[in-house]
């Protein structure tokens, strides 16, 4: 099965990450939006794994606490726009623990520098303006998510496998 460990956003920055993709068809921008349920942070892609209870046990080696985040600014690799998303120290410490577990229990996964962004919209139609009007507020993500990754008839099926709680 397809997994990737990840943080749901909270219902406000949900809201706030919507609102910006809104902005961004008025600004008559095509390509494949990503739809609300699916909007996360991932922190470890592990890709293609049978053992979805290694990975839970990994997680819940790495103690930590709830982490603020919010919404920096819009940002681009080609095509696909992205929230840069400000983070703390905290989450920063964490990924790193929490990659160090995977290592340890012999999981592997993408080692690719963890940027903090939520993916907004994939094959865009043309450039979008940074002209963007962001809600500024801090949230507080208390869960890490163990997600396993499905493609559907309409596109990808994020599916909750299990989480660990932040105190």
């Amino acid at each position: 099965m397809r997994l990737f460990i990840a943080i749901k956003p909270d219902n406000k920055t949900l809201m706030t990450l919507t609102g910006i993709q809104e902005q961004i068809k008025k600004q008559g921008v095509y390509g494949n939006y990503t739809p609300y349920p699916n909007l996360h942070i991932t922190l470890a892609f592990i890709g293609e794994y049978p053992d979805p209870k290694k990975v839970l046990d990994a997680m819940k080696t790495v103690p930590f606490s709830s982490f603020a985040l919010s919404v920096k600014s819009i940002g681009s690799f080609g095509e696909l726009y992205y929230a840069d998303m400000e983070i703390s120290d905290n989450l920063k410490e964490y990924v790193k623990n929490l990659r160090a577990a995977l290592d340890l229990a012999g999981i592997p996964y993408d080692k690719k520098s963890f940027t903090p962004h939520v993916t907004l919209i994939r094959r865009a139609s043309k450039p979008v303006s940074r002209n963007i009007q962001i809600k500024p507020h801090t949230a507080a993500a208390d869960r890490v998510i163990l997600m396993r990754s499905d493609r559907g008839a309409a596109g990808m099926i994020y599916t909750p496998v299990g989480s660990v709680r932040g105190s």
